[in-house]
């Protein structure tokens, strides 16, 4: 098979999921996407002959628009645009799980500072204020005081860009100094790392610790719950501990897997890559079928 992958920068994940391609004798396509011009019609002559595009794109602007094109030219993708477009924003994404009864943080979107601070002074000192589009924990503030609270609400209130003055507030989940981290397939979890930290934001790219992390039954439910919730496809569902359950605090569609490769015993770039092959086999067999 013709496995097209879009980047924009090629990682560490990227080279892991290349060599795994490469090693089981598929053709791989590389397409810079910065290189790229999308006609409304007619897909760019670097996807001609690909049976699949996984996007790896790093910017979630080029990503969810770059996608959109790709459904429109029908060619297959993962994950697909609709998954993006729900993953790439936190309300969207907070909407999704919440309408599918899967459990996730208390959230409110207000549209000014005054009804932010409402917000704010309802749910309490400390809780959370989370940029609407962002990942890897950027812009994403603890707010532990009425004083703190405006200070941050008039910094984004006049930064200028319409999605700073929507203003995603979330209450603060008390997590044992740790998250957890999934890869999953279509809601079948791959992997699964704790990740660590003494500082209230535990993602890997704020330099937590990695472990494996055993899922029990609940997780896994929650995991397949929260893939379909946002139409599925390669996803990293989070997780926090609430006790003796859990909560799921997002969903992500561009996931990254090499500290789950360092941290489990487990061949991510394999296992994706097992399923990309069965995806291809699925849209060649809906193909050939009359």
């Amino acid at each position: 098979m013709n496995i097209g992958v879009l980047y924009s920068r090629i990682r560490r994940d990227e080279k892991l999921l290349l060599s795994e391609l490469r090693e089981r004798g598929h053709e791989v396509t590389k397409v810079d996407v910065r290189k790229l011009r999308f006609d409304l019609n007619e897909p760019p002559a670097a996807f001609e002959g690909v049976d699949l595009v996984v996007d790896r794109c790093l910017a979630t602007s080029r990503s969810t628009y770059a996608t959109r094109f790709l459904d429109a030219y029908g060619i297959p993708v993962v994950n697909s645009a609709a998954t993006a477009e729900v993953c790439a924003d936190k309300v969207k994404n907070s909407l999704a799980l919440a309408g599918a009864g899967v459990p996730t943080p208390r959230t409110e979107v207000a549209f000014t500072k005054d009804a932010a601070l409402e917000t704010i002074e309802a749910f309490g000192y400390p809780c959370v204020l989370k940029p609407v589009i962002g990942s890897w924990g950027r812009l994403m503030a603890k707010i532990d005081s009425r004083d703190a609270a405006e200070a941050i609400l008039e910094h984004k209130a006049t930064l200028g860009h319409y999605e700073h003055k929507v203003f995603y507030i979330q209450e603060f989940v008390e997590k044992p100094g740790r998250d957890i981290r999934v890869l999953s397939t279509d809601g079948e979890p791959v992997a699964a790392e704790a990740r660590s930290s003494d500082h209230w934001l535990t993602n890997a790219s704020k330099g937590a610790d990695a472990t494996a992390f055993e899922l029990d039954d609940e997780a896994r439910d929650l995991v397949a719950r929260a893939s379909d919730a946002v139409g599925g496809g390669l996803l990293g569902v989070d997780l926090m501990e609430t006790g003796d359950s859990y909560t799921v605090h997002e969903v992500n569609h561009t996931v990254e897997f090499k500290a789950l490769t360092e941290a489990t015993d487990v061949d991510v770039p394999a296992r994706v890559v097992d399923w990309l092959e069965t995806k291809v086999e699925a849209d060649s067999a809906t193909v050939t079928t009359p």
